[in-house]
């Protein structure tokens, strides 16, 4: 047996660079009730857009099915993603269900948090133990600019609130900056969070998917960010959590929390890259910012037993080079301040 190949229990399974398989983010619908300009832009994903119908969807049965594979492959983190995952019906059946399958560490879920009052008692009953909510600033002008006027700061915040009663901590706050835009609202969001046990992780403008109308001038460095709101909010950096742990940790110096700055422009992290990702539809993808996946929900569907998609996945991470954001300064010298080529969408496949 070679050292790619694995057994399932007494080898790890790893890609081309030595990576193993140990996250899986799975998104259960590609619908959203947010219209974020760099995820869902309204003038795309208006009224009369299709989203997939409920007979293109992995069902509950499906999904568990999936993850009993993927956790016999090394698959110890699970993260539940969308579009917006609670809008997923009957959502804490499904993690009911895979919270329960052996090999599963950790099972966590992202949202906007507007649907939370009222599903995050049922979900933490379920078996969930953690959210991380999106919120991009708390200044109700930008926010409603940059999630197409959906909602309001408010919403979110009550969701933040119902997260914390029902035991769904640490809450990480994700906030996506983007220059020129929000920015400016930085400080005044880790500041609010600051000393609550919540953790602000701000995250570098990227370009997933092709319809963001990304660019390069739009991204402030995670340098720069963390400039600003020590200039203010006084930090120092902190040791990671774990091996492959995306967001760079900063902790404020009073004692008060900490921060993290995901940086995947100016400091990529491909080399620790752990994570699948499972879309809506059943495909299996190795990288955020793939151009297709390889499809699961077929051969689930026509009969192949377990053993057969295991060897799927097996064969498809084996041969993971996935590496684009390492790439991304090549391709930017080459082809502008835009990248051209084609991608997955990130309401595909959930961030």
């Amino acid at each position: 047996m070679s050292p790619q190949e694995t057994s399932g229990t007494d080898r790890e399974l790893i890609d081309t660079l030595a990576r193993p398989l140990h996250d899986l983010r799975i998104s259960v619908t590609d619908r959203c009730n947010f219209r974020c300009t760099y995820c869902m832009p309204e003038e795309i994903f208006g009224e009369k857009y299709k989203f997939l119908p409920r007979a293109e969807i992995l069902s509950f049965e499906e999904i568990e099915r999936l993850v009993g594979i993927f956790t016999g492959l090394g698959a110890r983190k699970l993260r539940i993603t969308g579009g917006e995952p609670l809008l997923r019906v009957d959502l804490p059946d499904l993690l009911a269900r895979i919270a329960q399958v052996p090999g599963v560490e950790d099972l966590a879920l992202t949202t906007n948090a507007t649907l939370l009052p009222r599903q995050a008692a049922a979900l933490a009953e379920a078996g969930l133990r953690r959210v991380t909510i999106s919120l991009d600033s708390l200044d109700e002008d930008v926010f409603s600019q940059m999630n197409g006027g959906k909602l309001s700061v408010a919403r979110v915040l009550e969701g933040v609130e119902a997260a914390e009663r029902a035991g769904l901590g640490p809450i990480k706050i994700n906030t996506v900056v983007q220059k020129g835009v929000n920015d400016h609202t930085l400080v005044e969001l880790a500041r609010h969070f600051k000393g609550t046990g919540h953790i602000v992780r701000f995250i570098e403008y990227m370009d997933v998917g092709t319809r963001n109308a990304w660019d390069m001038n739009q991204v402030l460095p995670a340098a720069e960010i963390v400039e600003r709101i020590g200039a203010e909010l006084p930090l120092a950096p902190a040791e990671p959590n774990y091996r492959g742990e995306v967001a760079k940790r900063w902790r404020y110096q009073d004692g008060q929390g900490e921060i993290g700055v995901i940086a995947s422009v100016t400091q990529p992290f491909c080399g620790d890259c752990t994570r699948a990702r499972l879309t809506t539809e059943g495909q299996l993808v190795t990288c955020l910012f793939a151009e297709k996946g390889v499809d699961l929900r077929t051969p689930l569907r026509n009969g192949s037993s377990d053993a057969e998609i295991r060897d799927l996945i097996v064969a498809t991470w084996r041969k993971r080079s996935d590496r684009y954001s390492d790439e991304r300064q090549e391709l930017l010298q080459i082809e502008g301040v835009k990248p051209s080529r084609r991608r997955i969408e990130m309401y595909q496949v959930g961030g």
